[in-house]
This record gives C-alpha cells, sequence and structure tokens, in this order.
C-alpha cells in the first residue's frame, strides 16, 4: 500500500491528511486557538458523585466538569472492596451494571481525557493513566505487560517481552506497540526512559500544585499523528511548516533515525494541500452529497441522534437484473461508506440505508464487505447484520470532534436544520405581529424592515397584500431594505421615536400574563 502524510500550517489552523494509494483516508483538524485535549492529564478535583448514573463529575480546570464512568475507574484505591473480586483489567468485555465507587466531594484525582468536550458535554475522561511514546505505553499504577495483537511472529513476541520485562520498573506497566517490531534494544529502552522522565514530571508537579491543574500536556494533533501514524509503510511526510518541520525532524532523530530520509519540506509557492489534490477533496466532505464511481451516491447527514446515510442508485445503469445491479451498488457504497466515516470522523449511532435486495446471501455479502473494510479504521466499531428492510445499524467510537463540526459552524439563520420559512409564512408572521402590536398600541405609523429580497418580494410582486395589512390594521408601514436582517426575520421601527418595538412583542407572545 502507497502511504503519505501531509501536514500544512496556517495562519488559523493545521491540517494532517493522509492518503492510501493516492486516495484520501484521514483528515485532522487542530485550530491555533483550540489545541486538543485528548491524551491530557489532569489532578482534577471530585465534583460530584452519582451512583444513579454510575459516573462522576470532576473539575479539571475546564469551563465544564470532566465525566467520569465508573467503568473507566481501573485503579482499586478508587473501588469499594466489594468490587475488588469482581474487577478485571485485563478483561475489557466484562461489564458490571452496578460498580460501587469510594470516591467523594472535593477528592483529588488523577484523570486522563479520553474524549474531546463536545455539544455542550465536558471532556470524558478516565483513571487509569496511560503515556504514549513512539514504541511503548506506559501505564502507571498497572503491574502487567501487552503486547501488540499485531505482531504476529512468536519469537518477536517473546524478544519484546523479555526487554519490557527486564524494562519495568515498581508498579508501571508496559504495552509494545506495533511500530516496535524489529526495533533494537536500545531504541525502545530509549522511549521507556523518555516515558519514565515524563511520569516523574507528572508526580512532581501533582505534588507541589493544587488541583485542579493540567499535569501533563500530550503532543499538538500533528505531532501526536507523526508518533502513532508513521509506521514503516508510510513512504512520505511531507511538512510545509519549518517550525514543524525542524520539530518532526527532531523527534525522529530522538526514536526513529531509519525514518528521517521520508520526511520533506514541501518549499514551493502553491499551497500544498492544492498542489497534491487534496483541498478540493476536503471540500467535498463538506456537502451531504458523496458521489461514488459507479454514477451511485450517499446522502450523509449527521443529526443530534445519529448518523444517516442513505444509497441511491443515481445514474447507474446496470445491464443485469435488479437484484445483481443492487447487489453491486451496495457492495461499492459499503467500501466508501467506510471510507467517509474515517474522513468525516462521524460516530456514535449510524444506521445505513442500503438498497433493498430480496436474498439473504447477497445481504451477507454486504456485511462482510462493510467489516472488512472497517477493519482499517483505528476507531472500534459494532456492527450488526443487514436488515430485510436494508437497513444496517452501527456505533463507531467518539475521539475527536467530527470533521464538519472542526470545519464549520451553525447558520446563525437556520440554526443547523438547513433550512428558513418561505416568503409567504414570514408574511402570516407580520400579520399576527401587527395585529398583536394593534390590540395595545395606537400607532398609526411604522416601519417595516426586511432583508433586500424580501422587501422587494412585499413592496412588489405582494403589494397587495402590504396594502391589505395596513387596511386591516388600520397603519401605514414603509417598507425599509436592510441587508443585517436575516431572510427569515423581520423588525418594526415606531416611526416617531425610531423605537425597535419587534423585541416587546415577541417577548409578551412568548411569556403571556
Amino acid at each position: 500500500m502507497h502511504k503519505e502524510i501531509f501536514i500544512n500550517e496556517s495562519m488559523g489552523e493545521t491540517r494532517i491528511a493522509i492518503q492510501e494509494d493516492g486516495q484520501l483516508v484521514e483528515v485532522y483538524v487542530e485550530k491555533q486557538d483550540n489545541h486538543r485535549m485528548v491524551g491530557n492529564v489532569y489532578k482534577g478535583k471530585v465534583e460530584n458523585v452519582l451512583p444513579g448514573m454510575q459516573a462522576a463529575f470532576v473539575d479539571v480546570g475546564y469551563e465544564l466538569n470532566a465525566f467520569l464512568p465508573f467503568s473507566e475507574i481501573g485503579s482499586d484505591e478508587y473501588l469499594l472492596e466489594e468490587n475488588e473480586g469482581r474487577r478485571n483489567r485485563n478483561n475489557k468485555n466484562v461489564k458490571y451494571d452496578n460498580i460501587e465507587v469510594d470516591l467523594k466531594k472535593d477528592q483529588e484525582i488523577y484523570v486522563q481525557v479520553i474524549k474531546e468536550p463536545f455539544a455542550g458535554k465536558g471532556p470524558r475522561v478516565t483513571t487509569e493513566v496511560a503515556l504514549p511514546g513512539r514504541l511503548l505505553v506506559l501505564v502507571p499504577n498497572a503491574s502487567y505487560i501487552g503486547i501488540s495483537k499485531k505482531i504476529w511472529d512468536k519469537f518477536e513476541r517473546r524478544r519484546l517481552k523479555k526487554i519490557a520485562q527486564k524494562l519495568r520498573v515498581g508498579n508501571i506497566g508496559i504495552i509494545i506497540r506495533t511500530v516496535a517490531e524489529g526495533k533494537s534494544e536500545e531504541h525502545i529502552e530509549n522511549d521507556h526512559k523518555q516515558l519514565i522522565d515524563n511520569w516523574n514530571k507528572i508526580e512532581n508537579k501533582a505534588n507541589n500544585e493544587d488541583a485542579p491543574v493540567l499535569v501533563y500536556e500530550d503532543l499538538e494533533t500533528a505531532s501526536s499523528v507523526v508518533r502513532d501514524l508513521l509506521t514503516p509503510d508510510v513512504e512520505k511526510i511531507i511538512i510545509d511548516s519549518k517550525r514543524l518541520f525542524k520539530k518532526t525532524q527532531k523527534y525522529l532523530e530522538d526514536v526513529s533515525p531509519s525514518l528521517l530520509d521520508r520526511l520533506e519540506l514541501y518549499k514551493l509557492k502553491a499551497p500544498l494541500f492544492e498542489s497534491f489534490g487534496i483541498e478540493s477533496d476536503i471540500e467535498k466532505l463538506m456537502r451531504p452529497k458523496a458521489w461514488l464511481k459507479s454514477g451511485a451516491y450517499l446522502i450523509i447527514e449527521k443529526t443530534e441522534a445519529m448518523v444517516v446515510v442513505d444509497v441511491n442508485s443515481g445514474r447507474f445503469v446496470g445491464k443485469k437484473l435488479h437484484e445483481e445491479n443492487s447487489l453491486k451498488i451496495n457492495l461499492e457504497a459499503a467500501r466508501e461508506v467506510a471510507r467517509q466515516l474515517r474522513l468525516r470522523d462521524l460516530s456514535g449511532l449510524i444506521v445505513i440505508d442500503f438498497i433493498d435486495m430480496k436474498f439473504e446471501e447477497n445481504r451477507k455479502k454486504v456485511y462482510h464487505e462493510l467489516r472488512k473494510e472497517l477493519k482499517k479504521d483505528r476507531a472500534k466499531v459494532a456492527v450488526a447484520p443487514i436488515t430485510e428492510f436494508g437497513l444496517l445499524e452501527m456505533t463507531r467510537q467518539r475521539i475527536r470532534v467530527s470533521l464538519l463540526d472542526s470545519m464549520s459552524e451553525e447558520c446563525p439563520t437556520c440554526h443547523g436544520s438547513g433550512r428558513i420559512i418561505s416568503q409567504e409564512t414570514l408574511i402570516t408572521r407580520i400579520d399576527h405581529w401587527l395585529r398583536r402590536y394593534k390590540s395595545k398600541h395606537r400607532s398609526l405609523r411604522l416601519e417595516l424592515q426586511l432583508h433586500p429580497e424580501n422587501a422587494d418580494y412585499l413592496s412588489g410582486e405582494k403589494r397587495h397584500v402590504l396594502r391589505g395589512l395596513m387596511w386591516q390594521n388600520f397603519v401605514h408601514l414603509k417598507i425599509k431594505s436592510n441587508p443585517d436582517i436575516p431572510q427569515d426575520e423581520f423588525s418594526f421601527i415606531r416611526t416617531k421615536d425610531g423605537l425597535d418595538v419587534t423585541q416587546e412583542m415577541n417577548l409578551e407572545k412568548d411569556n403571556p400574563a
């Protein structure tokens, strides 16, 4: 597989793009004034303990308290004795309905962020702190040694385990990452020494400062991508920022000098992402429609409750029977859905509406194709078989904010609905407002301010409606065009004193006596 990483730094944000065989598969965005929190370790203070929710809220110094589910409490010191026989740190699949914890308000506690804050919710945290390095992950307050399941060779696993056993000190566990395969003992020792130094710094800072306080800040997005994704199969990493280039160069000199020749500083005047066709691909990700090569397309809608994906045949003209055509489109759609989920970083509950297929064996083919493609995804997923209605339900782990939320903001006019009221409905609201106003006031002259399009519509094509509003409410209306007013709103100004009376009547409507 031909794999490349591109890093672009601008005045507003840093963007990282990953291509596999010339196709964009992952995009990361970090705003300059809004650094990510995932991986950060805090000395926090417990604010609330809610056994009914099986969760606690921890003050970490962020504007919203962090959310700590009891299932993320791995240290025995925070669990009551009744839980000790039931907890198994090495078995993450075991779930408990009622975990009893030994946490009290204002108690100080170490936590690490595992999910970014989003949509009015604080960050999600765990007490199982893990410090990632290039080759190893250090797990304080643990006694186990873990080896990546992607390292298959039993002799290599045995060699790495012996090295880890020699390195392990005190009550600090070690997880050996996939990239450690084939690395010398010296390189692994250097990575371990650096992680131990980091942990000592964390303890020193925590001992000398009061909670809540940030005691360890993980690498910025660009550096963390290099640390986690710069595997031997990456052929190039191209950076257009001298600052990031030098920082990455120094990092690789310390942990993996053999990969230095793959690092490249982009020097051309044309923007990096435009030169490699990445910019246009990112722009397409902001649209709900994603076209397939066959002429079919996907509609991807992100809602508050779930992500919905609809598969449509579009311009596809098949030469076979309907069932075979449906299977062909659905197989192609399954591959593209898996790619789009990674690209857009969509998470939570996801429902995919495939084109209906009569035969169970064909539904199974599409299901297995989707599962195969999702194996390329680093996020955890759970997939259910396709139902007889052609619907597939799945969940995808959320770690970061989705690409849509990172690169866009809610529309101040439609407030995220994607639609605004029609001009006819706006006229109806103006009519109702006037009736309420005239029932309490005797003003004979008002100025009606509207968006230019609506002002032209009401004073031109709907001139007769305007006259009807004036006769019916016994008031003279002067229409004024105001580009600052949203298309689905209006404003009334009392002519005699220039006072805006719109809000006054709206408040009376919302809060009747």
